[in-house]
């Protein structure tokens, strides 16, 4: 913040004196009320903040204590070499008490933590940011208290260092400190959240956020995921407020300094990290049931809502037991709360016993809800819980080993809700949803590997994305196959109960299952996590007999075409094969840890196919010999090939034509073969294939013929499923007919555009609801909508509109008070992806507001998400050279990597323009042509 004379000291103090620390209004409750004429002022200390940077503390014994802040300048210094905590002193158990305002945003809190000196020190260093330290002290065992003569604040490092006036010796004592802060609107630390109560009156709740960094923003602390500690805490809030944190609540005692607070204990909580400590004070209802094994299990809802809590607690009653049973290890505390936030900027975040939610993550109308919400809140629910487990009970050691976390739970969450709902096939969506998510991603030069070593708090945010989750979700799963699900299990088993309640590094994980499989595990998974980028395998095959000869070899699969040069990695890669005998059956499995291979597959007949990657579970690409590839495509049209299998094919071939190293055309004539397709995640991936497409060829003047073609390959399962849900439909055909609709529509077909008005003019007079399944293709009624998942559908379908005085419209109420500051990135998000106009005109927007964005998401993943939906669409080597020289000049340290992603996409784009422009305009030109 720049520092400015905040505060003079005046000869009078009034009643009500304000004190502004850094340039927020904080309530001095703290100070002793007392007659002005008195020679001493308070009886504690206060804070005198003058341009100079130095504050004093003027104590009423006369000790005078320096503050001071270092690293503060108004340009960004040059970072230097992070340096984690010094471990001569550490925290046993944080004994802490806060008091939010929730009328002036600030928060008081005092710190009570029994620590231990290891070596003898003067001063104690500590995480801390946009906190005022009041006052501290170390009382070591049976001895005198010791003030603390000065603070220096690091705010670079988010540090904070304590000095003493003498040694503090080796042995436990008591560290006391007093802090005031502020309820941020950044969505992260101890902030503010905005709702409306049900009669419509404006309120504020007061909740937390702390990964990866940000319980210091909360309390003074040893912010780092390995120093773990007890918390005994302790919240006083208004009366008429619900309070929340980790654990069960032990007393609720009226505060005896004023008659309208109370003062909430909770228990001691087991040894955790920082950042899995939460607390929540505002307005809810809740639903609650118990597990199967004794948990008592909670869902909060906004007031009034809570029957939208019941799905979201149906799935977590199933899924304790679940994992109990998975992992062998009973959930280790009393209760469970799921809340759902307001202002949320992540999906949710898996807080010990208390996990907080986005409202669409948690929340479901039973009957204004669709599907893709239900299995939206099952995935994520299922997630969350797991990283009780696993995260919260074993915790990482550093972020290097975050993808281990994030990546298992992002497997796991699959696995859980197959459990719950078979119906879903949710395995096959994961290929979509993951698997090529993380291939697409990792093919660029711009990508990262799974582990990465992290130093400065800064750029943590940048790992929490498709590599760490996508990828590392999709290796677990290529591990688990190769290794079987028993041994797994097993090895699983013996790493919780090795590191409960202790920290781990991903070498001991495959230590564990390595043991329990009696494989290579390591030297295995090394490959795929210690270098970026997956291998592509070419595949030729000849006949011998009755034996399928086959010859595979591995290289860097690039997204701008094969890797080419002398220092190729290699990976150590599980290859399955299955013939068209048994296509759900591997018949062969190797470990290919050369460059290259031969294979004999025995008795298979020359009319058989030969298909690698059964299941699409291996982490690569394949490029079968245009033998195999003709063999494989009746497979696709009769549907013998398995939908997971139906897709990856599509998906490689898709991937192979964007690096150049087969024509675009090969792609649409495979396209064409699936007219048939009833399943619908295989129709998912074509229909985000198609975008892509069409989005790249907006850039020219044949943008009509690729929605023709859409259409025409829409079109047979668009009359086939029809508007209305017939009976013994389930979960994927109503899944399918949304997707349909909506793709129909953006293509421009007359019959569904006209439909989609005449249902959504029912809707609004109130004739006829649309089922919440088919919102999505059709609405657009803000300020009426109650749910935010409803909210959602309508800002993300906003975009589409194509008149450009509409689409400044959107782009301005993105920035409205109307819409939720975590939502505004996705109403932004869909301009851009709507049209060429729309494209340009969001990035033009998000140039002219990129102060107030940047200020509004500063160093979080949601600046990341926002750059990419901006700009990731263009297709024209200048709009790289464009995007990077803005970001030069406007730092997003925490969305460095995404930029340069973001400007190889758009020369990888451009380059295929130029290169599959021509052939693919004939293509589909002569498709339409009459016959000779």
């Amino acid at each position: 913040h720049p520092w400015t004379a905040l505060w003079t000291v005046a000869g009078n103090i009034s009643e009500d004196c304000m004190l502004l620390v850094l340039g927020r209004r904080v309530s001095l409750s703290f100070v002793k009320r007392v007659n002005p004429q008195d020679p001493v002022l308070f009886s504690k200390p206060i804070l005198l903040n003058f341009r100079t940077n130095i504050f004093r503390v003027i104590h009423s014994s006369t000790v005078f204590a320096s503050v001071t802040r270092s690293n503060y300048t108004d340009t960004m210094p040059e970072r230097r070499p992070f340096v984690r905590l010094p471990t001569d002193v550490y925290p046993v158990n944080y004994g802490l008490s806060l008091k939010p305002d929730l009328i002036d945003f600030t928060f008081e809190g005092k710190l009570e933590a029994i620590v231990e000196v290891t070596l003898a020190t003067n001063q104690i260093v500590m995480n801390c940011a946009d906190i005022d330290i009041i006052t501290a002290s170390f009382v070591p065992e049976g001895a005198e208290e010791i003030n603390a003569t000065g603070f220096n604040y690091q705010n670079e490092d988010e540090k904070v260092t304590l000095s003493f006036p003498s040694a503090l010796q080796k042995g436990s004592g008591t560290l006391k400190i007093d802090f005031v802060g502020e309820l941020n609107d950044k969505m992260k630390g101890f902030y503010r959240s905005k709702y409306a109560n049900p009669s419509g009156e404006i309120r504020y709740a007061a909740v937390t956020q702390f990964e990866a960094t940000d319980a210091r923003r909360a309390f003074p602390c040893w912010d780092e995921p390995a120093i773990k500690a007890t918390f005994d805490i302790s919240l006083i809030v208004p009366k008429d407020r619900v309070a929340l944190s980790n654990m069960n609540v032990l007393d609720r005692k009226p505060y005896p300094e004023d008659d309208s607070l109370v003062e909430v204990k909770f228990a001691t909580t087991p040894i955790m990290s920082t950042y899995l400590v939460a607390f929540v004070i505002g307005e809810y209802d809740f639903v609650e049931a118990q597990s199967s094994d004794g948990v008592t299990v909670r869902v909060y809802t906004p007031t009034g809502k809570a029957e939208q809590g019941k799905f979201a607690l149906e799935v977590a009653v199933k899924t304790l037991p679940f994992y109990k049973d998975y992992f062998s290890v009973p959930y280790p505390l009393p209760k469970i709360d799921l809340i759902a936030i307001a202002d949320f900027a992540a999906g949710a975040m898996e807080n010990w016993g208390l996990v907080t939610y986005r409202e669409t993550a948690l929340l479901i109308d039973p009957r204004n809800s669709c599907s893709s919400s239900r299995q939206w809140v099952a995935l994520v629910v299922g997630h969350e819980l797991a990283h009780q487990w696993f995260g919260n009970l074993v915790t990482m050691e550093w972020w290097t080993h975050l993808w281990l976390n994030e990546g298992f739970a992002s497997w796991i969450e699959y696995l859980c809700v197959d459990h719950c709902f078979p119906e879903y096939d949710i395995w096959t969506q994961f290929v979509s949803a993951d698997y090529t998510r993380a291939l697409d991603l990792d093919a660029l030069d711009n990508s990262h590997p799974i582990e990465v070593n992290v130093g400065h708090p800064s750029e943590v945010d940048e790992i929490f994305d498709a590599i760490s989750y996508s990828k590392g979700a999709s290796v677990i799963r290529m591990l688990h196959n190769y290794i079987g699900d028993e041994d797994f299990r097993k090895g699983m088993h013996s790493y919780l109960l090795k590191f409960q309640h202790k920290n781990a590094a991903t070498e001991d994980l495959w230590d564990c299952l390595e043991q329990a499989s009696g494989k290579p595990i390591a030297q295995v998974m090394s490959s795929w996590t210690k270098q970026m980028g997956f291998p592509i395998i070419v595949v030729n095959q000849e006949q011998q007999g009755d034996d399928r000869i086959l010859k595979i070899s591995q290289k860097k699969f690039c997204a701008s075409g094969p890797h080419e040069g002398e220092d190729c990695p290699n990976w150590m890669v599980p290859v399955s094969i299955c013939t068209s005998e048994d296509p759900g059956c591997t018949k062969l499995k190797v470990l290919l840890d050369s460059p290259e291979t031969t294979i004999t597959i025995n008795n298979v007949s020359p009319d058989q196919w030969v298909k690698i990657n059964p299941g699409t579970v291996g982490f690569y690409r394949i490029q079968y010999s245009s033998a195999m590839l003709e063999s494989l495509l009746p497979g696709v049209r009769d549907l013998t090939l398995l939908p997971v299998d139906r897709l990856g094919l599509q998906n490689d071939l898709f991937s192979l034509a964007r690096a150049g190293m087969i024509s675009t055309v090969e792609v649409l004539k495979l396209m064409e073969a699936f007219v048939n397709e009833p399943n619908y995640t295989v129709w998912s991936d074509l229909s985000c294939n198609l975008g892509v497409l069409s989005s790249l060829l907006s850039h020219t003047d044949y943008h009509e013929e690729i929605q023709e073609f859409i259409r025409d390959l829409f079109t047979p399962i668009g009359l086939k499923l029809g508007w209305e849900c017939k009976q013994g439909e389930g979960h994927l055909d109503a899944l399918l007919r949304g997707l349909v609709l909506g793709k129909l529509g953006k293509a421009g077909h007359k019959p569904t555009l006209e439909e989609a008005r005449r249902r959504f003019k029912d809707h609004v007079e109130g004739k006829q609801i649309l089922s919440a399944d088919l919102r999505s293709p059709v609405s657009s009624l803000h300020k009426q909508a109650d749910m935010q998942e409803e909210k959602n559908r309508i800002e993300r379908v906003l975009g589409a509109i194509s008149a450009p005085d509409l689409i400044q419209k959107v782009l301005t109420f993105a920035l409205s008070e109307e819409v939720r500051p975590q939502d505004t990135v996705s109403v932004i998000g869909g301009v851009a992806g709507s049209s060429k106009h729309g494209r340009k005109a969001a990035w033009k927007f998000v140039k002219d507001n990129w102060e107030e964005l940047h200020n509004r998401y500063q160093g979080g993943f949601l600046i990341s998400r926002l750059i990419k939906l901006s700009v990731d669409g263009f297709a024209i080597d200048k709009m790289a050279a464009e995007v990077k020289s803005f970001f030069e000049s406007h730092h997003a340290p925490a969305a460095e990597r995404t930029v340069q992603q973001c400007c190889e996409n758009i020369l990888l784009n451009a380059a295929w323009l130029k290169r599959d422009a021509d052939d693919i305009h004939q293509y589909l030109l002569q498709r339409k042509a009459p016959p000779v």
